[in-house]
């Protein structure tokens, strides 16, 4: 990462040094423009943050799988910065450990769950839009499951989740990892950007000629500017704009983070544990975790959490995640795991004051809150995001598109406003 002297003026100031701010700085590198990534935080990557949390085990606090692989751009930048990427099939397309959730069981839940995304598909074909939670089977006993699925996919239950939106995103199947960490991975990637640390942005006032940026760190002008923030930022006003962007809110509005959280536990005796092995039991609730055994082979349990009872867990405060965790665990494979298991690290994103929150959904009704939340304004402020990407939103590879996808038009504007000028 490239720190430098705060400048009084750029051409090119970016808010945010994620995935979007990230792949938006790379591709004005050899644009001849002056850059400044603009970050509140004390380190780049945004929702993507690797912690060692022993010298062996690493803890991607934020996202953790390359998903859709075969078309994720972060793949190949691992390719050019030699850093490896593990192709082993991610485990809860497997079944689950012991005799907690029995095949045939297992089965049925699978087919109430494609019979489900089936009916998704067809009533996407509707131009009207309601809540995905409308196509569940009145009486189906997998609802619940269901249901807890797309805490982990959206951050949130179907009651909140566009049908729209779902059939939007796009899912290839094909999910890899990096052993290093995820976050590791986007950070190298930035590390050639000109970032700004502990520079949090308050106001953009684009009422005049220069855009006026207050900062933590004084104030900037720029010839433009994009704007990579948390929809949760934007909407809760955060960042405040001057004239205001009543649009810019209301589509962030619609499209909220859900609550995606993770803890990590070592396992102090591995002994009949498979590696890269799944845990769930067939329990009919949506307020329940997914565990990842072993991952990569190393001696520890990830969980997973998501929607109203990862909220719950956040706001209980810090170690509830392990708690229920090594509870939910030792109902399903004996009290004796407890003195097996111990807490390393959980993330808690809802209380993040930079997220306030994990990615984004659509609200029933504003899956095209995306495409207005994505749309310039007046040729100066320019807006990118996992939210803004059309099919590979909740992802950091489609932030790192976005964000490419602003530069360029930011490249375009100036080259159109060169040519009228000549």
């Amino acid at each position: 990462m490239s720190q430098q002297r705060f400048p009084s003026s750029v051409d090119i100031a970016i808010i945010g040094a994620g995935a979007a701010g990230l792949g938006a700085a790379r591709t004005l590198e050899n644009s001849g423009l002056s850059v400044i990534v603009l970050e509140a935080r004390d380190r780049v990557g945004g929702r993507a943050f690797t912690r060692m949390v022993t010298p062996e085990i690493a803890f991607d606090v934020g996202c953790g799988w390359l998903h859709s692989a075969d078309e994720n751009c972060f793949v190949g930048i691992a390719g050019q910065l030699g850093i490896a990427i593990d192709t082993t099939h991610p485990p809860w397309s497997e079944r689950s450990f012991g005799d907690v959730f029995p095949p045939r069981q297992r089965a049925a839940f699978g087919k109430a769950l494609d019979a489900f995304y089936e009916r998704v598909w067809r009533a996407a074909k509707r131009k009207t839009d309601a809540a995905a939670a409308t196509l569940l089977e009145p009486g189906n006993r997998w609802n619940p499951m269901i249901d807890a699925v797309s805490t982990y996919v959206n951050g949130a239950e179907l009651d909140r989740i566009s049908i729209h939106d779902v059939e939007a995103y796009r899912d290839t199947g094909v999910n890899w990892r990096i052993r290093a960490g995820y976050g590791a991975l986007i950070a190298a990637y930035g590390a050639p950007c000109p970032v700004a640390l502990n520079c949090p942005v308050s106001v953009v006032d684009h009422s005049g000629l220069q855009l006026k940026i207050e900062t933590s760190q004084g104030p900037l002008t720029a010839d433009k500017v994009i704007i990579t923030v948390p929809t949760n930022l934007i909407a809760d006003g955060a960042i405040r704009f001057v004239p205001e962007l009543p649009d810019k809110v209301e589509a962030a509005r619609g499209l909220p983070l859900g609550a995606d959280d993770k803890v990590m536990l070592k396992l102090s005796d591995p002994n009949g544990f498979p590696a890269d092995g799944n845990l769930r039991g067939a329990t009919m609730r949506a307020a329940m975790g997914s565990y990842h055994l072993r991952p990569f082979g190393l001696d520890c349990i990830e969980g997973f959490f998501g929607g109203r009872f990862a909220r719950e867990l956040e706001d209980a405060g810090d170690g509830a995640f392990a708690a229920q965790s090594i509870d939910e665990i030792a109902d399903l494979l004996g009290n004796d795991i407890r003195r097996k298991l111990t807490p390393l690290a959980e993330s808690r994103w809802s209380r993040d004051p930079f997220t306030r929150g994990s990615y984004s959904h659509a609200l029933p009704g504003h899956a095209g809150a995306r495409a207005i939340l994505a749309a310039p304004v007046d040729d100066r402020l320019f807006f990118a995001g996992e939210a803004t990407s059309p099919h590979f939103f909740s992802t950091a590879h489609g932030a790192r598109d976005s964000g490419e996808r602003a530069a360029r038009e930011v490249m375009a504007r100036r080259v159109v406003a060169v040519a009228k000028l000549v």
